[in-house]
């Protein structure tokens, strides 16, 4: 997660890798397909086996024998059947991961204000003792027919089983993985936080607008009607809900790993403090309290308490042009 958050500063790097593990997925999709073959291979030969016996005029020794393969092989197909459409929300979850990894190495020009990289502070001794110990090689992942011995006769319906099996906790972990970026995604503040907002003033240097002197702008103007609904640009837990000098009504929400946004002059706040948000979860109203020439939304992103441009982040979220 804390790859993701370190983003803010390699923005127009193009060095980010959000997926770090494309290569176990593959393997997992490649042995599931291969376990639907599998199955179907050990019911022909279930099939042709009893036939075989049958031919021979034991038939009534061999039922019993019979209904068990049967049995072993609709359980088979029935793990097959639970494999599928996890493995199809999972192409769907890393499809959108990878887009969104796509956009993060996209070269871009360099920033006016860097993002200063996110420290990762060294684990304490009570996080490490609440860790269960995990160690050994590492190595690439490998397809589970590898993994397994080779079966014989009327082994293979046990084998296919052992395959589905090591195929089902292979998608456990690509599932646990991908939960793991999905959450570092969600709070990374890239979502418009005011649908129907124009660009106002940007980020940086300006000439203040009540003293027409030279002055810094932390964030970026969304110019809209009073009244319309500002959302979080990401999730995360509302830290600050009140009045603050020069903001305004303000509503602060920390994202985690030293990212925080700053949504100002609302007129009215409908978050509190405490509460955890969801991206583009309604916060406030767009309003002009505070120092304001009219209604608009001034809009932080802050890392380590640095503000950087939000551009570069909305950028990330922006729809791709037409034509």
């Amino acid at each position: 997660m804390a790859s993701v958050f370190s983003a803010g500063s390699q923005l127009s790097s193009g060095s980010v890798r959000f997926i770090t593990r494309r290569a176990a997925f593959s393997l997992a999709a490649g042995a599931a397909c291969g376990s639907a073959a599998l199955a179907l291979a050990a019911g022909v030969a279930i099939g042709m086996h009893w036939d075989a016996r049958g031919a021979s005029g034991a038939q009534a020794a061999n039922r019993v024998e019979h209904d068990y393969a049967i049995d072993q092989l609709g359980k088979l197909s029935a793990s097959v059947a639970q494999i599928e459409p996890r493995m199809a929300r999972l192409t769907t979850q890393v499809g959108a991961l990878r887009d969104f990894e796509a956009r993060l190495n996209t070269p871009r020009p360099a920033p006016r204000a860097l993002a200063m990289p996110v420290p990762l502070a060294p684990a304490s001794d009570a996080e490490l003792s609440a860790t269960d110990g995990e160690g050994g090689p590492a190595l690439p992942p490998r397809p589970c027919g590898e993994i397994l011995p080779p079966g014989h006769g009327s082994a293979d319906a046990e084998r296919t089983r052992r395959q589905l099996d090591c195929i089902a906790a292979t998608l456990s972990a690509l599932e646990q993985q991908t939960a793991d970026h999905e959450l570092a995604y969600a709070a990374f503040p890239g979502r418009m936080p005011a649908d129907g907002a124009r660009f106002g003033s940007p980020f940086g240097n300006r000439s203040d607008p009540f003293t027409h002197r030279l002055s810094f702008h932390p964030g970026i103007d969304l110019v809209a009607k009073t009244g319309t609904p500002i959302m979080a640009a990401a999730g995360g837990r509302v830290v600050f809900a009140g009045e603050k000098a020069g903001y305004g009504n303000v509503v602060e929400i920390d994202h985690g790993n030293g990212l925080m946004t700053r949504y100002a002059h609302a007129s009215r706040i409908v978050a509190h403090v405490g509460e955890l948000v969801l991206p583009r979860q309604y916060i406030a109203d767009v309003g002009s309290t505070g120092r304001s020439t009219g209604p608009h939304l001034h809009f932080e992103v802050l890392v380590n308490g640095v503000p950087v441009n939000p551009v570069d982040y909305l950028a990330l979220f922006a729809p791709p042009p037409h034509g």
